[in-house]
C-alpha cells in the first residue's frame, strides 16, 4: 500500500452527483512518499509468489536482476506505469471498489503501455449478489491540461460508458488462471453472459498525477459531463513530478539490490 494519507493531505469537493478529491504530497513528507510507493510497486509487475520464489532458488542478486528486468525504462512509461498503480492503490484503499488483478503483470513489454481499460474496480453488491463497476481512466502529466481529461473522458465514454467486455473478459481470464477468486469469475461472467450491465451499476473514476494542481481541470471535467454515470474525480498532486518518479524507480531498483 503507498498510504496517501502519511504524505498527502486531502481536499474534497461535492459537485452534485459526483465528488472530486485533490490529494496533494506534503513538501516534508515527500521522501515518505517515495519511500511508500517504492516497496509497493515491484507486486504490481510480479507476484508475490514469484519474487520469493526467485529469492529461494536463485538467490539475491538474480532476485534483484528478475525484479529490475521488469521495470518500464524510459520516463514517459514509468509516469504512465505509476499513474495506473496509484490509482488501483487508490481504488483497493479508499474507494470501496477493488480493482481484482494488477494489471502491470501482463504487459507486452516493459517499455509499452498497457492497452485497454485502465483499472476496473468491482463490488458484489449484497442485496443483489451482482456486481457494481468502477470503470478507470489514469493519466499522468507533469503539466496536466484540459486535453488530457478530454482524452480519458473518450476513454470512460467508450461502450456507452460501460466496462468494456474484453476488459472483462481478460480480468475473469486471469482470475480463472490465478485459482484465486471463483466467486468473482463466475460474477463477471453473469454480468457478461447473462444479466447485462446497465449503466445504474457503475460509477466512473477520472484518476490523474501530476505536478500541477489538478482542482480546477477536474472540476471542470466533471461538470461538463452530461451523462447518468456518476463521476468521481481524484488527483494526486506531487510538485516536482519528473523527479518524484525518477526518484521512485530509483529506490524500487535500490531496494530490490538489498533484498
Amino acid at each position: 500500500m503507498v498510504h496517501f494519507n502519511d504524505w498527502c493531505y486531502s481536499a474534497d469537493t461535492l459537485l452534485g452527483n459526483h465528488h472530486v478529491r485533490v490529494m496533494t504530497a506534503r513538501t516534508a513528507d515527500v521522501a515518505t512518499g517515495v519511500q511508500v510507493t517504492a516497496a509497493a510497486i515491484p507486486i504490481h509487475y510480479a507476484a508475490e509468489e514469484r519474487i520469493a520464489r526467485a529469492l529461494a532458488r536463485l538467490g539475491k542478486p538474480s532476485a534483484a536482476k528478475m525484479i529490475t528486468d521488469l521495470l518500464p525504462q524510459t520516463p514517459q512509461i514509468r509516469s504512465g506505469d505509476l499513474g495506473e498503480i496509484y490509482a488501483t492503490e487508490w481504488i483497493n484503499a479508499h474507494s470501496g471498489y477493488q480493482a481484482p488483478i494488477k494489471r502491470l503483470r501482463w504487459k507486452d513489454h516493459r517499455n509499452m503501455a498497457m492497452r485497454g481499460d485502465d483499472v476496473i474496480g468491482m463490488i458484489l453488491d449484497p442485496s443483489t449478489q451482482r456486481l457494481r463497476f468502477l470503470k478507470t481512466e489514469a493519466k499522468s502529466r507533469i503539466d496536466l491540461r484540459a486535453q488530457t481529461l478530454e482524452e480519458a473522458r473518450t476513454g470512460l465514454d467508450k461502450d456507452e460508458g460501460l466496462p468494456s467486455s474484453h476488459a472483462l473478459s481478460f480480468i475473469s481470464a486471469r482470475l480463472m488462471e490465478l485459482g484465486t477468486d471463483a466467486q468473482l469469475v463466475d460474477a463477471i461472467d453473469e454480468a457478461l453472459y447473462r444479466h447485462g450491465i446497465s449503466p445504474e451499476s457503475v460509477k466512473h473514476l477520472l484518476f490523474t498525477f501530476s505536478g500541477n494542481s489538478p482542482q480546477a481541470l477536474l472540476t471542470q471535467a466533471l461538470q461538463a459531463y452530461p451523462g447518468p454515470i456518476r463521476q468521481w474525480g481524484v488527483g494526486l498532486h506531487v510538485d516536482g513530478h519528473a523527479a518524484f518518479v525518477g526518484a521512485v524507480y530509483d529506490q524500487v531498483i535500490s531496494d530490490a539490490n538489498h533484498l
